[in-house]
């Protein structure tokens, strides 16, 4: 097994790139890196795709890592093999060369995980820090100590079809600067997140984009087969916001740790105060997860119950919007 310091994290592709720029000598934490990378998102979709509208609170998987390498100058090796024997041989070889590799796989397949946890996911990141006979040696970031897998299984994860498809893609950290400029680094990742949740003109998108969902979710039982499956769909809502890899609040409460480790780094009160803002708005976020599985468990989904929750909804739109427009005018002055 490989020197590697195992940690939980509240995100998946944010742990597991902390982890590896932590092996890799530099001293950065999760909520660093999540902010960096402008990871904080707001979309509501209805795709043929589809089989119900979802809403998504990050951005699109793999741009914490690109975004990551662009702004704090890392130099990160990336390889794709959809050959399910090419991309096996490729991680083994790294792992001969004592390199820990973090690698995308399906969510399902971590076995070692409960299976009610488990589900289909394609874009889950884990690192692969050695093997044990014909044991694989894992660090997930939602297991609290080194996990196994066999080989089967590890393939299976990497080379499954869909959206998102790991299509046997790997990564590792070859280098880092040792004068990295966060400042430059934390501007740039609050801009980012600004423009995207302020400036995209997209009814569906950012601020736009959580009034949008809070008027659809009325809809919704014109959408459902019944009664049964609304419940499930309302109680989806409280899945994405908190059991998904989150860190709870929908990212607010990750964000918010950003924004008060950044407030403290560059000695700004703006960045700290936002940052308490932050986090009550993640407390308000946890109320709508709190009433959505309240309402879903009770089959309480009658017009009243969904215009409360249209409400609440756009009372966190109202809130955000006020945040990050002054979000925005504390970063031009970094």
């Amino acid at each position: 097994m490989i020197a590697f310091t195992h940690k939980m994290a509240a995100h998946c592709e944010s742990g597991a790139v902390t982890a590896q720029l932590n092996h890799a000598g530099l001293a950065i934490s999760e909520p660093m890196v999540f902010g960096i990378s402008g990871g904080l998102f707001f979309g509501y979709f209805k795709l043929p795709t589809l089989d119900f509208p979802t809403f998504v609170l990050r951005n699109q998987p793999g741009k914490i890592r690109t975004a990551v390498q662009k702004r704090l100058g890392v130099q990160i090796s990336c390889q794709k093999n959809r050959t399910p024997d090419k991309a096996m041989a490729a991680l083994d070889s790294l792992l001969d060369q004592g390199i820990p590799v973090a690698v995308q796989v399906d969510f399902f397949y971590m076995q070692y995980l409960p299976a009610y946890a488990r589900a289909h996911f394609n874009a889950h990141f884990v690192n692969v820090i050695g093997k044990d006979g014909a044991d694989y040696l894992i660090s997930d970031v939602y297991y609290p100590k080194i996990a196994r897998l066999d080989e089967r299984t590890l393939k299976i994860a990497r080379s499954v079809k869909g959206p998102f498809a790991p299509a046997g893609f790997q990564f590792h950290v070859t280098g880092v600067k040792p004068d990295v400029d966060m400042q430059s680094a934390i501007k740039a990742g609050i801009k980012q997140t600004c423009f995207y949740m302020l400036r995209v003109p997209l009814p569906f998108m950012g601020i736009r984009g959580i009034r949008y969902f809070g008027d659809k979710v009325t809809s919704w039982p014109k959408l459902c087969r019944n009664t049964d499956h609304l419940s499930h769909e309302i109680m989806m809502i409280h899945v994405i916001l908190e059991d998904r890899g989150t860190g709870g609040g929908g990212f607010r409460y990750l964000y918010a740790s950003f924004l008060k480790e950044a407030g403290t780094l560059l000695g700004n009160k703006s960045l700290e105060a936002l940052a308490k803002e932050m986090m009550a708005n993640g407390d308000e976020w946890r109320q709508i997860s709190l009433f959505v599985a309240r309402i879903g468990k009770e089959r309480d989904l009658g017009p009243v119950r969904l215009q409360e929750l249209k409400c609440m909804i756009h009372q966190r739109a109202h809130v955000e919007k006020d945040i990050f427009e002054r979000l925005s005018e504390t970063a031009k002055k970094l």
